[in-house]
């Protein structure tokens, strides 16, 4: 499920179906949220103690840096659709970005970003996607590091779980853009819509800056008569040897090896369930799906191996785990949170196993659209 849909848990795709992606501006569908992997570092990052926790409950969107435990808040985005010449449009992803000596979020220029494991280096991409090449920011000083080139225009990027890769999902066409030519009906009107035209992914290699891979994999075609094409970006499987796309199947993956062919899940002796389950940081538990009922705004954590309930927790959405008896989740407001009314005006908390929860953030606004409803990326530090 995508942050904006309450009730239901979200898929680590980042990450819904590929058409519903490719018109989440359009649609107000938000794209789903990212937890990176740990990673060896060779010096210390200035952030807060890592068993600690940094909440800001007053702000929304927030200024100053949220985190807990072993996870960060390192970035967010909003988006807007921005009209082109002749009927087109472009949904557009305006990032805020944590520096690290300020401990604060600052607006960025860039049309897409990834944070590495550890908190010091941004992969970020130009305006007018697809581009040819990919910046190593350091998020201490706001410079670019390096630049690193690829052959054709890529679109997204994602740091691998221990961030020596990066994945870099490749285009012909801006993976955002909305064109008049594939307009379909929605909701009565007419709308411009996604074009297919994605090639396939890189393989980074980021110490050397060299692409050690490429996987041909072009876009699918359309399902059902649906709007095809758009973001549909690739993933890091948890064990970072392979990558994964979402589906329809009942894991709702389909993994691919370094050079583009299918594989087998890097885990089958782990239950299958939603792609936004997530392994507490001993392996021992995962995040389940939204189980409450009327007033009840739970969710289930269950047992790794035998996918039994382990626990229910406060939360919508189970995000992250901070530490192996904490979660970062999303809540709606409780007082606003009745089917139909308020399901949107969520909030960060932290929430243990025991059922205490903390606020991290403040509310976002109910508005699908609303500017105000920023959507996190968390890394861990």
């Amino acid at each position: 499920m995508a942050p904006d849909q309450p009730g239901r848990a979200a898929p680590k795709a980042r990450r819904l179906v590929v058409a519903a992606v490719a018109v989440a501006v359009a649609v107000a569908i938000a794209v789903p949220l990212v937890l990176r992997g740990g990673e060896e570092q060779d010096q210390p990052v200035r952030v807060p103690d890592a068993t600690g926790v940094a909440a800001h409950p007053e702000q929304s969107p927030p200024r100053e840096l949220i985190a807990a435990g072993g996870v960060a808040v390192s970035a967010y985005f909003t988006r807007k659709l921005v009209e082109q010449p002749d009927g087109d449009a472009v949904g557009t992803y305006e990032w805020r970005l944590l520096d690290t000596t300020t401990e604060r979020y600052g607006k960025t220029g860039w049309a897409w970003l990834d944070v590495a494991p550890g908190m010091r280096t941004a992969a970020v991409l130009e305006r007018d996607l697809p581009v040819s090449r990919v910046g190593l920011l350091d998020l201490a000083t706001g410079k670019i590091q390096r630049w690193i080139k690829v052959d054709s225009g890529v679109g997204g990027v994602e740091f691998s779980p221990n961030g020596k890769h990066l994945l870099a999902t490749a285009y012909r066409l801006n993976p955002d853009g909305l064109f008049k030519e594939a307009s379909y009906r929605l909701n009565g009107r007419t709308v411009p819509g996604p074009r297919p035209s994605r090639t396939g992914f890189y393989v980074i290699d980021v110490a050397a800056g060299t692409t050690t891979a490429f996987g041909d994999r072009p876009a699918e075609a359309a399902e059902q008569g649906g709007p095809a094409g758009g973001r549909q970006d690739f993933h890091w499987s948890s064990d970072g040897q392979s990558v994964w796309e979402p589906d329809n199947s009942a894991e709702g993956k389909t993994y691919y090896d370094l050079t583009g062919k299918k594989s087998a899940a890097p885990d089958p002796g782990t239950p299958a369930s939603y792609p936004g389950a997530a392994l507490s940081p001993d392996g021992n538990l995962m995040t389940g799906d939204f189980v409450g009922e009327g007033d009840r705004i739970v969710s289930e954590i269950r047992n790794a191996r035998t996918g039994e309930r382990h626990a229910v927790v406060p939360g919508q959405q189970l995000l992250a785990w901070a530490d192996n008896s904490h979660v970062i989740a999303w809540r709606c407001d409780p007082r606003r949170c009745s089917p139909g009314r308020g399901e949107f005006r969520n909030q960060l908390l932290l929430v243990g196993l025991d059922g205490k929860a903390t606020p991290l953030s403040g509310f976002r606004s109910e508005k699908l659209r609303d500017q105000g409803r920023w959507n996190p990326i968390l890394t861990r530090r």
